[in-house]
């Protein structure tokens, strides 16, 4: 059973038992397997303590205490009972007691601390306890329960709720014992209580309001979905404070961006420096260039901390900093050849940034060292050709030549399982010392001025299995300190045990109560070997200790990045006052005729999506709710040097039709903000205004064109107007114009040829169309004889006009491209996108790729047109491919058609699953070397050319004519692969299906019946065919993975030799009398020299012999087998059973990576 609170019920949970007990462990005194002695009386102190109240190994105990409660007139007790006070470590403790149970039909038993006010708020104490509940006159009869519990100033109880059935306390025999446990309404309840000291100050603890700043001065960092992985490698990069001093160096002042890893990473070291709470790093991985699917991915540490060494090596060049990580991290080893019987050595140095160590096999770190550089001996059939001596027996390996200050050894606890088909995690029992000396590593002519003794300084931890566990780090921060456990967010000290020998992995140790194995926390599965264990460690050089672990100062770090930092703190802080007064303040925007004169759209401007600061966007102010329409005027009135009484604000109300326009003047300017908002507001938060200047003023006051005049039915009406200039292709605002309601429509255009300085007098007077901007997609041509009224116009509406062109005028921008009426330039602005157009070949330069503002409209030519004006190529010779939204690979290529549009190109109507994540804001292009029409008459064939034997694989599009021959295939095979034209004279080409080989084709053969389900392979033809004999055979030859249904590789044909008589007579040559029944011990030599596999990968392939009617069961081949022999049927094959490694390897992502 489970302990609980006091009111708490104890509801019963799953069977999860956590790898380290860190919180309350109940035992049931019937879960004990008992032994056969007999059991102590309850009245034995001594002996019940050895028996029920076991020590914990590990731990330290700083007191003990038992005391017992002699309960009386047990039915006449209250709902709630306390004992009396005992001590136990200096701190007072009772038994909290509920007679009828707390909320339970159970006798419920607690054992709290016992202050007499609230305990101080520090005060704490880890203790296990036993409560034994017993018969006073046989002590015998007696039931116990056990816990551990971390009491606080917050928890100070802790026990059983459920302790015992009250039906069954009260029974008139317990157990059959022939008395009850409660006789004559009296009972006794002994606690026995242990406090043990805190190694860690983290013992029991239950990690609510936990502040790891405050116990350890340390922050951890936050998990983003699955970046447990990268949060360890950062914490142990962050306290090789050399690395981090190094990273402080690379200038980063000018160019304080997101996207530079350098930047962010710098300030991820500084806030963990600086922090009170847990640091993101949704900046880091941002500037890594990852998405949300790579957050949610675990990585290889190993391939991660090798990547951003790259990078941050990169921004270190040219800096104070160049070179310090090769300094830190960088070792030299030597691999080797030495023959054995003459002075002769192949050797190279090359440099490491850390050793990949076996752990299977290994016991502990020299093992798998001693494993490392073994001598692998050359000799036999596998001697060692030297230069100058022939074939030599020879001694290979690998030695050390140098380790480096800062030691990372990658443990390989994740490996490919050949029985399992399948990858696993190695969880056997591996040691690894605190100190470590790597001296026996080193070669003979070493320095070793200066001891290669190392300190441990991290241990990077794995929990879990390969598809699902938890990255975690135990990190010693000073030279002489502590241990301390890094797991995300929280940072706890940890004991020099936690930290190594919990991370050796192997079986459990002291597992109790006869369980079979401890539950894993992320499969479920019991186990009786840890699923927790080392996979990376880090250890640093005992000489180097102070120059890696010196101190990093607040001077160390660059002074932009506080400064930043206290802004962004600043502005934050800001922001958080804003929200707190949000309900005080009031956002008010306004629009003037300046912005409507600079923009370029739908109504007078636009309220969002415009950068702010551009003369187009509306200005929005913060207001208190308060303040007077008159103080907000004159607010305005004084940023643009105007005086108060020039300007009134008319207020902007969104009509049914989507549009936002001017409605009214606020005439009583003593109106409050909130009384405004309240008569003239909409459901807008925003509360939005048109700013009117008068043009004239008299007797220092303003005239406004629509004062109260007599005849109110025929009052003027404020009218926006905007103009379509054809030639620039722009349509922009031109200002604002009072016409009366009567009035006709053609009467507003001397106002407009006097408002854009054309002349009415001249000649060269154009003659205008009129249209009304009703809504985005209703343009509507205006009759110049309709009145205003008659016409519908209102205040705030608006009027496009553009000249009437010629047709002259009208064909040569229809020939450029442009549009010629107002309408269709609407029409562009309401389906304008920015389309993104990339090389689909990437250059070394960003200045092929641009973005267009197109029209979703336009047909294939139209934006071909346009792509091809901006590279300066013919538009006919562009090919166009969607990009792939997942990935941004190219998906599909575009097929030019007059059908159909960009949008439908972009973002096609009827959506399969094929086209769900194609982006619609971007499009791969090439420029080709022939046009469109003409590569209509060609086809693409993808050529897969096989080199060296058959390991190297490249595939190349060969364009060839559609009525073409297989011979049409080799010049562009020659140009793609850099063929010499010797090479070129002695290619054949073949079609493989379902992972076999199909058939050869002939010069002449038609490429028109070349289908895209084979796959078409090149090869060079091997000498031996070129020189077969009469009789030789071929056989195709294919690879399969344990069964022929799963096939995989590069399929080929191989030669056979045929067999001898009894007389040693060839069949077909009495020539090659050499080749006597060659066995297949030989032929596999002829076949490690036809596919180019070699060594240890070619000796664990099987070979068998597959027969067509049989297929699933082929025939394995011994040495002695003879191929020609067994090889009866033409289209039996030759099976070649490996491993397929290219297939994908457990449940990860793509490739890891940095930008």
């Amino acid at each position: 059973m489970d302990p609980v609170e006091p009111g708490d019920m104890l509801i019963d949970d799953y069977d999860v038992v956590d790898e380290k007990q860190e919180v309350a462990i109940i035992t049931p005194e019937d879960s004990v397997d008992e032994p056969d002695h007999p059991e102590p009386l309850a009245d034995d102190y001594e002996a019940m303590k050895l028996r029920i109240l076991p020590q914990l190994p590990d731990l330290e105990i700083e007191a003990e205490a038992v005391h017992t409660w002699n309960i009386e007139a047990y039915r006449s007790l209250s709902r709630k009972e306390r004992g009396p006070i005992f001590q136990c470590g200096g701190y007072p403790w009772r038994i909290l007691f509920f007679p009828s149970g707390n909320n339970v039909d159970f006798a419920s038993f607690y054992l709290e601390q016992g202050f007499e006010e609230k305990p101080p708020d520090d005060w704490y104490a880890c203790v296990q306890f036993v409560l034994v509940l017993w018969n006073k006159n046989d002590p015998s009869i007696r039931l116990h329960h056990t816990a551990n519990h971390r009491y606080n100033v917050d928890e100070g109880d802790w026990g059983f709720t459920r302790f015992v059935e009250l039906r069954k306390l009260f029974a008139a025999q317990w157990e059959g014992r022939g008395r009850p446990m409660v006789e004559n309404e009296a009972v006794n309840i002994t606690a026995y209580v242990r406090i043990y000291k805190d190694p860690t100050g983290v013992l029991w603890h239950n990690f609510i309001n936990y502040d790891s700043k405050k116990e350890t001065g340390m922050v951890g960092l936050k998990n983003q979905g699955a970046t447990c992985y990268l949060n360890s490698l950062l914490q142990s990069l962050y306290f090789t404070n050399a690395f981090r001093k190094a990273v402080y160096q690379i200038p980063t002042e000018h160019e304080a961006d997101r996207a530079n890893s350098a930047w962010t990473l710098q300030r991820l070291f500084y806030l963990l420096q600086t922090n009170d709470t847990a640091v993101s790093t949704q900046e880091l991985t941002a500037s890594f260039g990852w998405e949300t699917r790579h957050i949610f991915e675990q990585q290889d540490v190993q391939e991660l901390s090798r990547i951003l060494m790259e990078r941050m090596e990169e921004r270190m060049k040219g800096t104070k900093a160049e070179n310090a990580l090769a300094k830190m991290f960088v070792g030299k080893m030597k691999t080797y050849i030495s023959c054995i019987n003459v002075d002769y050595e192949s050797s190279r140095i090359e440099d490491f940034w850390d050793i990949q160590l076996n752990v299977s096999g290994n016991r502990n770190l020299d093992e798998s060292f001693r494993d490392y550089v073994q001598v692998e001996t050359m000799d036999g059939e596998n001697k060692y050709f030297a230069e100058g001596y022939g074939l030599q027996d020879a001694k290979k390996g690998v030695i050390f030549e140098s380790f480096p200050q800062v030691l990372h050894l990658q443990l390989k606890r994740f490996e490919y399982d050949f029985n399992r088909d399948a990858m696993m995690k190695i969880n056997d029992r591996y040691e690894f010392p605190e100190i470590f000396d790597a001296a026996p590593y080193l070669s003979a002519d070493a320095d070793r001025s200066e001891p290669y003794t190392y300190q441990l300084h991290g241990v990077l931890v794995h929990s879990g299995d390969l598809n699902a566990g938890h990255y975690y780090a135990y990190l010693k921060p000073t030279k002489d300190g502590h241990f301390y456990k890094f797991d995300d967010d929280r940072v706890t000290r940890a004991t020099p045990k936690e930290a190594l020998e919990e991370n050796f992995g192997g079986d459990y140790t002291n597992m109790v109560n006869g369980n079979s194995g401890i539950r894993n926390p992320y499969t479920r599965t019991l186990s009786t070997k840890r699923s927790m264990s080392a996979y990376m460690l880090v250890y640093i050089r005992q000489s180097r200790l102070d120059d890696i672990l010196l101190e990093v100062t607040e001077g160390d770090t660059p002074s932009h990045l506080a400064k930043q930092l206290n802004e962004e703190k600043a502005l934050i802080e800001r922001k958080r006052k804003e929200r707190e007064e949000q309900h005080l303040y009031m956002q008010m925007g306004v629009v003037t005729d300046e912005n409507f004169k600079a923009f370029q759209g739908f109504d007078l401007c636009a309220w969002e999506g415009i950068e702010p600061g551009s003369e187009a966007a509306p200005k929005t102010y913060r207001i208190l709710r308060t303040s007077t329409i008159g103080e907000f005027a004159r607010t305005v009135a004084a940023e643009k040097n105007l005086a108060a009484e020039q300007v009134r604000l008319w207020v902007m109300v969104n009509r049914q039709n989507k549009t936002t326009r001017p409605d009214q003047p606020i005439e009583n300017s003593e109106m409050t903000i909130d009384e405004a908002f309240t008569k003239y507001g909409s459901r807008d938060k925003a509360f939005r205004f048109w700013l009117e200047v008068a043009k004239t003023v008299e007797d220092g006051k303003p005239v406004w064109p629509d004062a109260p005049a007599l005849d109110r039915s025929n009052a003027p009406i404020l009218i926006f107007l905007k103009y379509f200039d054809a030639d620039t292709q722009s349509l922009k605002g031109v200002g604002h114009i009072y016409a009366k309601k009567h009035s006709k429509v053609g009467d507003m255009v001397p106002s407009i040829l006097q408002l854009m300085g054309w002349s009415s007098g001249s000649t060269t007077v154009p003659t205008l169309a009129l249209y009304e901007e009703i809504k985005h997609s209703m343009i509507e041509p205006m009759k110049p004889k309709s009145t205003l009224q008659q016409a519908e116009i209102q205040d705030g509406d608006i009027v496009c006009f553009q000249k009437v062109l010629s047709e002259k005028e009208v064909s040569a921008l229809q020939q450029s491209g442009s549009y010629t009426d107002a309408r269709e330039f609407y029409d562009y602005l309401l389906n304008r996108v920015t389309i993104q157009f990339n090389p689909k070949v990437p250059n070394n330069t960003d200045a092929d790729c641009f973005g267009l503002v197109l029209s979703k409209r336009m047909s294939y030519d139209q934006f071909s047109a346009k792509v091809g004006e901006r590279l300066g190529v013919d538009p006919t010779h562009i090919r166009f491919s969607t990009v792939n939204s997942t990935n941004g690979k190219s998906k599909q290529i575009v097929k030019r058609s007059p059908n159909q549009n960009l949008w439908q190109i972009l973002s096609p109507q009827f959506s399969t699953y094929n086209n769900s994540n194609q982006r619609n804001d971007a499009l791969y292009y090439e420029v080709l070397d022939m046009s469109l029409s003409e590569l209509d008459t060609k086809k693409i064939l993808k050529l897969t050319w096989v080199s060296e034997g058959v390991t190297k694989e490249e595939t190349f599009d060969i364009l060839v004519a559609k009525n073409g021959i297989v011979a049409d295939l080799l010049p562009g095979l020659q140009k793609k692969a850099g063929l010499d034209d010797e090479t070129i004279q002695n290619i054949r080409i073949y079609e493989g299906h379902a992972g076999k080989f199909y058939k050869q084709l002939s010069a002449d053969y038609s490429v028109a019946s070349i289908t895209e389900f084979v796959v078409l392979y090149a090869e060079r033809i091997p000498e031996e065919e070129q020189s077969a004999e009469d009789g030789d055979r071929l056989i195709s030859v294919f690879h399969f993975d344990k069964e022929t249904s799963k096939p995989h590789g590069v399929p080929f044909r191989f030669l056979i030799k045929p067999v001898c008589d009894t007389k040693g007579r060839m069949f077909s040559n009495p020539q090659l009398i050499s080749l006597q029944d060659e066995t297949f011990k030989d032929t596999k030599q002829r076949l490690s020299k036809r596919t180019g596999i070699k060594g240890k990968q070619f000796d664990k392939i099987k070979f068998a012999l597959v027969q067509r009617h049989n297929f699933s069961k082929p025939i394995y081949l011994t040495d002695d087998d003879v191929l020609a022999d067994v090889y009866s049927a033409h289209d039996d094959l030759l099976g070649l059973d490996h491993v397929n490694k290219t297939r994908s390897i457990g449940a990860k992502g793509d490739s890891i990576f940095i930008r």
